[in-house]
């Protein structure tokens, strides 16, 4: 009889479902044979990366077999110098995904309490069932974070809040005043997450840069990756700036060399490259409004968005429509595990990619 391997999990781990990623191009090859693939899933930057980040990789591939820097000098040079801000402060992760994984492990345990928002990026609930901690799930208002509910819910067990701006799944945000008054009402043993993945697609002044928040308020963990406006999802590199005394605790948990050489120096060069960043998202702007106006010549509805992707409310359970456009050759992203069965997400692509995506969704519906 073979043995339960499940049961000798650890408990918060035997009640985790795996997270799933969008449908990758050479999956839906496999399954229906189409050879031609759009995919619109996971928030990628069509634009590739910059060529600079090419230059860069295509440089260190002589020195494979070496160990990389375990910790990342010349990478947190460039971003303490790009952002003004003391190296002491950053930790480097394999993508965020990883940092907020460090917070978890670093900062949770059984019995304390995690605040996220529903319809918030999905992570955050594995991070805390994972580790044994209790994940507070406040309801949303209109679709994003409601601040003033979640200080309301911080109790003497809580540990940590989680703050996605924009927010993932569905493109919110929080102002600048009502995010200063949330971190005002936060007591300083509570620690405050500032997820900030999607933040260069975001105009300077439009959205609360978190950075700005490190010196008043040393509870602020501000986590930022290379993945998406930077073009580097394949490469899985993100960053962190907080207080130096919670830098110091998240790499107490960090793996050695948990970023790889290609990566580092790949983010140093896109880091240098601000230029492939605006047009990032000059494009993403564009093919926001020529996605949001498709949507509504078609008559539906969607969740106004600062990302690089928008959710579209089908008025209709969205996994046959996801299904359909798959037999097009058209992937974007079902959202009902966020709660949302009546949408779908899709990232914003190249302009040819959106008008094949919009043709293919009115056929479809």
């Amino acid at each position: 009889m073979a043995c339960d391997f499940i049961s000798l999990a650890a408990p918060g781990v035997q009640k985790l479902s795996p997270y799933q990623p969008g449908k990758p191009i050479e999956e839906l090859e496999r399954e229906l044979g189409l050879n031609d693939i759009i995919k619109l899933a996971s928030n990628e930057n069509p634009l590739g990366c910059s060529p600079r980040v090419l230059t860069a990789v295509e440089s260190g591939l002589s020195e494979l077999s070496l160990y990389p820097d375990g910790n990342g000098f010349v990478l947190k040079k460039a971003l303490a110098d790009f952002y003004r801000r003391p190296l002491g402060e950053i930790t480097l992760g394999n993508g965020s995904n990883d940092i907020l994984e460090l917070i978890g492990r670093a900062f949770l345990k059984p019995g304390d309490e995690a605040i996220f928002s529903q319809h918030s990026f999905a992570v955050y609930p594995l991070v805390v069932q994972a580790v044994g901690a209790t994940g507070v799930t406040v309801p949303a208002q209109r679709w994003g974070h409601d601040l003033p509910a979640m200080a309301g819910a911080v109790t003497d067990r809580t540990r940590v809040v989680f703050i996605a701006n924009p927010n993932n799944p569905t493109g919110t945000w929080v102002e600048e005043r009502e995010l200063e008054a949330f971190l005002m009402a936060i007591p300083e043993n509570v620690l405050v997450v500032l997820d900030e993945a999607y933040g260069e697609y975001v105009e300077e002044g439009y959205l609360p840069d978190g950075l700005q928040y490190l010196d008043r308020y040393p509870n602020v963990i501000v986590t930022r990756t290379f993945s998406k406006a930077y073009g580097l999802a394949a490469l899985r590199i993100g960053y962190a700036f907080a207080h130096p005394d919670i830098t110091n605790v998240l790499n107490r948990v960090r793996q050695p060399f948990n970023v790889n050489s290609l990566a580092l120096r790949a983010a140093v060069a896109a880091l240098g490259d601000q230029e492939f960043v605006s047009r990032s998202r000059v494009q993403n702007a564009l093919g926001m409004k020529h996605i949001t106006e498709g949507i509504r010549d078609m008559g539906l509805a969607f969740i106004p968005s600062r990302g690089n992707f928008v959710s579209i409310d089908l008025r209709r359970e969205g996994m046959p429509v996801y299904e359909a456009l798959l037999r097009k050759g058209v992937i974007v992203r079902p959202v009902a595990n966020y709660g949302m069965p009546n949408f779908l997400r899709v990232t914003i692509g190249a302009p040819a990619e959106n008008e094949r995506f919009l043709a293919s969704l009115r056929a479809v519906l």
